[in-house]
């Protein structure tokens, strides 16, 4: 259906699970992910510009965050060992997820296609790179929760996410675990939400 089938088929994110090589304690689709990923997006987005004082854009952040696994509707989502073997796995993949948005992109009609192209095909470095630290993050904070549910399998997947944050050279990355990270590890208990 040309002009007409993007949303249709974005709502079809919840069908497309992750994290296919691992037995967790709960699946996890990329519409849950891509909503944590803006959640996460925006924070780090916020940090830059109000903690660090740097030019940043919160909501420019999450709306790309919100559709930056679009393409795995028409890919699937390929697990991370594969997706990054080598090079020329990467790059192939690479070319395909291209192919991927903009199919997504020609299903929108001509009066907003333009709008929706700087989140999901050309989005700017600096949102980017914030999507993608955000991205390691939700990575992060899904094994932490794994681990707290008592499942080992995720124990090499969070030091390897872990040793990846840790190459992130950003400080609003740095902030965010520093101060929001711990937090993940707790029982709602311990957060304390009780109204006082």
């Amino acid at each position: 259906m040309e002009g007409g089938g993007f949303f249709a088929l974005i709502s079809r994110m919840r069908y497309i699970n992750r994290w296919g090589l691992m037995r967790g304690s709960y699946t996890e689709n990329i519409q849950e992910h891509s909503h944590m990923v803006a959640v996460l997006a925006h924070a780090l987005a916020v940090i830059r510009r109000d903690v660090f004082g740097k030019d940043s854009d919160p909501n420019e952040a999450a709306a790309a965050a919100l559709f930056h696994d679009a393409s795995e509707i028409l890919t699937g989502d390929l697990p991370t060992p594969v997706k990054y073997y080598d090079p020329e796995i990467m790059a192939a993949y690479k070319r395909v997820e291209g192919v991927a948005e903009e199919k997504l992109l020609k299903m929108l009609p001509d009066g907003i296609r333009d709008s929706y192209r700087p989140l999901i095909g050309e989005v700017s470095e600096e949102t980017r790179a914030i999507v993608k630290a955000a991205d390691k993050l939700a990575a992060y904070i899904k094994c932490v929760e794994e681990l707290k549910a008592g499942n080992n399998e995720f124990v090499l997947a969070e030091r390897q996410t872990m040793e990846a944050i840790e190459k992130i050279e950003m400080p609003e990355v740095k902030y965010f675990m520093e101060n929001f990270m711990p937090a993940f590890g707790l029982t709602l208990d311990e957060l304390d939400i009780s109204v006082k």
